[in-house]
């Protein structure tokens, strides 16, 4: 493969893709620092600086299995946000707790042929969360959280809402980090 092929004529001579690529990333590695994003967690606290406990989550629907797939995700996103490590409860500086309260269906839109028949559900979940400094006893969070998603109508909907379930927990566990990690607002 020639490279010149790739030069377009109005270029200075010497100038090459490879020499322009070049450039390039090395503008961008000078650049890139002077950005305002930051890795790491949100809150200003030094990554894993402080230890959370999540205990397993009471179900108080007759949705099975729910809670097992809350605790697993705000497991990843604890980890992925990374103001908190994970830990034991006896170790830990946080223990949440919890309980999923309720799960509701609410329709959410129709088919524009015939608005008689339902196209798409909103999937809602409650859950009431309580975070506690193990060593104080001094409460961080105590209050109700919801989480949301979305899920199509389908023939087979007990399948198709069983499928939505780790979404559902998903969003849930990304508003409860959130108020563990920023605050309430």
């Amino acid at each position: 493969m020639n490279p010149s092929r790739f030069q377009p004529a109005s270029w200075p001579r010497g100038l090459s893709l490879r020499r322009l690529l070049s450039l390039g990333l090395a503008t961008l590695a000078v650049l890139l620092p002077a950005c305002a994003y930051k890795l790491g967690p949100t809150s200003g606290v030094p990554a894993g600086s402080r230890s959370i406990a999540i205990l397993p989550f009471e179900n108080q629907t007759m949705e099975p299995r729910v809670t097992a797939s809350l605790v697993n995700a705000l497991r990843a996103q604890l980890q992925q946000e990374g103001t908190y490590r994970l830990a034991r409860r006896d170790e830990a500086d946080v223990v949440l707790t919890g309980e999923v309260a309720e799960i509701s269906r609410r329709e959410q839109s129709f088919f524009s042929e015939d608005p008689r028949i339902l196209r798409d559900y909103r999937l809602e979940i409650v859950a009431k969360v309580r975070a506690v400094e193990r060593g104080t006893g001094r409460v961080l969070l105590d209050r109700e959280v919801s989480g949301h998603t979305m899920l199509r109508s389908q023939e087979d909907f007990a399948s198709a809402e069983r499928q939505a379930m780790p979404l559902l927990a998903a969003n849930l566990a990304r508003n409860i980090t959130s108020l563990l990690v920023d605050g309430e607002w």
